[in-house]
């Protein structure tokens, strides 16, 4: 059952942090503009799905796609150094240029009923232009917060216009189809890359120090580097494997869409969106259910969550109708979420720390891969035996999955350290509670445990701040300027405003008994509380109150 209480939290936090970024010009900019990019991100694809559906079925839609995906999937790793080498508002800036520029290309070619090589062609460029945004807007934005707050909140307002993008955008696009066709598609949607251009045109970023510096061959370096991970490693492996096969589904679907509501249905080319964003509104309804994967074996959410995908590919092969098919692929969508959150949150329990970086790198790359091997899939499946055919013989994918590495991650499951004391610890204090299922895990695993005698000065006041502590057992004594305060007990915390602030430690903390304490470091600190914007408020909040006490 869901907790009313998140509910209500949720619903508060939205106004709060939108209202703590639209405070800040340059924040603004950036999220007004994101909102542009990732709705014509989405817009344009389904609109060129549906036009290259148009002329040669699914066969044409599924080679569209990966002449789309691949040339993206080469380029992104180049895209994602850009920000370092040059100031990262104006990678933004010519990445939403080169978009716009595509787009409006494509839209040119469309209207003027041009080749369609020549669309299929520059789409691929503006989709390739794509992969600029985001590495670029993760390095500009701490650049641009005033305060820790600031950036809490702009990586809060970013998800939550990804997610809401990915509902809404298809929609909007079934609706510009319907009216006016997929040209209109790709020209309201330059204009609107064009308008993003435009609002970071003012925030250039801060100068890059030894811009243009850099060896060669380091994405090649790296990349060698991450498999070697996963030939060596047979607990991120079983996650690559799973990864792999719901890519696949994914990249089917985006074909499935179009020959569900064209060929099968018999409905306009608007209702491909309107069938990606139920598949969408299922996805962003299942990350309320996935806050309570927190402290839990995860193996059977991810194995069910893939046989529960699998069934809605299933009946909806059996006999596709409107209403069947906007209900199940809701249901897929919650599924396919389930299957997304536990296999990530597995995977960051059994890597090593340290190997984390390169193998996400490598799920990335996989996943373009099974994108595309999906989009092919499906006209293949279909010359066999029809959209039935390619509707279960994708969802057929899923089970064979769970049959080829289920034992391993299980065993992988049962033999994951899962942090349960820690994570309840963190639980009882406010300014943790809040974080999402597998931010509060990761925080619960970066605590160190330390142990101090009664006596023991564990902080002193005008010392550099470097970690923050939770008491787990016994009593901690806090004093000011030789004069003793409050005590603090199991569930308190300390050391928060130095971090907070970048001030020296304005009391001593003094243990007065035996004490078992965590410690959390300031980087791992301050990384989780710009996770969440409640939980920076309620840091704050505890800070500011100390201090005037």
């Amino acid at each position: 059952m869901t907790n009313p209480g998140r509910v209500r939290t949720f619903a508060a936090q939205v106004p709060e942090a939108f209202g703590v970024v639209f405070g800040n010009p340059r924040l603004r900019r950036v999220e007004l503009a994101f909102a542009g990019f990732s709705s014509a991100e989405w817009a344009t694809w389904v609109a060129m799905v549906v036009y290259a559906y148009d002329r040669g079925g699914a066969t044409t839609a599924g080679l569209v796609a990966v002449a789309q995906l691949v040339p993206s999937a080469v380029f992104a790793p180049f895209a994602a150094t850009l920000g370092d080498r040059h100031r990262a508002g104006r990678v933004l800036l010519w990445g939403y240029l080169a978009q716009a520029l595509g787009m409006g290309a494509t839209a040119a070619v469309l209207l003027a009923g041009g080749p369609a090589l020549a669309a299929y062609g520059l789409a691929a460029c503006a989709a390739t232009a794509v992969t600029i945004t985001r590495p670029t807007q993760a390095a500009l934005v701490p650049t641009l917060a005033r305060r820790p707050h600031e950036l809490t909140a702009a990586n809060a307002v970013t998800g939550w216009i990804e997610s809401l993008t990915v509902l809404l955008s298809p929609a909007l696009a079934g609706v510009i189809l319907d009216l006016g066709g997929p040209g209109w598609v790709f020209a309201l949607m330059a204009v609107v890359a064009l308008g993003s251009a435009l609002l970071v045109l003012s925030v250039p970023g801060p100068p890059v120090a030894g811009a243009g510096a850099g060896g060669g061959g380091g994405v090649v370096r790296e990349t060698y580097e991450a498999v070697a991970v996963l030939r060596s490693a047979a607990s991120p492996r079983a996650r690559v494997v799973v990864l792999g096969f719901s890519s696949v589904a994914f990249g089917a679907l985006d074909i499935l869409y179009a020959e569900l509501a064209i060929g099968t249905l018999g409905l306009s080319g608007g209702w491909t969106g309107y069938l990606n964003a139920a598949f969408g509104l299922g996805g962003l309804a299942a990350v309320v259910v996935t806050a309570s994967f927190v402290g839990r074996r995860l193996a059977p959410a991810l194995l069910g969550g893939l046989l529960a995908w699998f069934a809605t590919f299933l009946l909806l092969g059996v006999e596709p109708t409107v209403a069947s098919a906007l209900v199940l692929l809701t249901l897929g969508g919650g599924a396919s979420m389930v299957v997304e959150v536990s296999g990530r949150t597995l995977l960051q329990r059994t890597a090593p720390a340290h190997l984390l970086a390169r193998v996400f790198g490598l799920l990335e790359s996989v996943s373009s891969v099974g994108l595309a091997l999906g989009s092919l899939l499906v006209p293949a499946l279909m010359a066999l035996g029809g959209v039935r055919a390619a509707l279960i013989g994708v969802g057929a994918l899923l089970p064979f999955a769970a049959l080829l590495v289920g034992g391993r991650l299980r065993q992988l499951d049962r033999t994951a350290d899962v942090p349960v004391v820690e994570i309840g610890l963190l639980r009882s204090l406010p300014m943790f509670a809040p974080l999402p299922a597998p931010e509060l895990e990761s925080v619960a695993r970066a605590l160190v445990p330390l142990d101090a005698e009664a006596g023991t000065v564990v902080v002193s006041e005008g010392d550099v701040g470097d970690r923050f502590y939770v008491v787990a057992d016994g009593r901690v004594e806090v004093s000011q300027d030789g004069l003793a305060g409050r005590v603090l007990e199991r569930g308190d915390g300390f050391g928060e405003i130095a971090l907070l602030h970048d001030v020296p430690r304005t009391a001593t903390c003094t243990a007065r008994t035996h004490v078992h304490l965590y410690a959390l470091e300031r980087e791992d600190f301050l990384a989780a509380v710009a996770a969440h914007p409640h939980a920076a408020a309620e840091a704050h909040r505890l800070a500011s109150q100390r201090l005037d006490g």
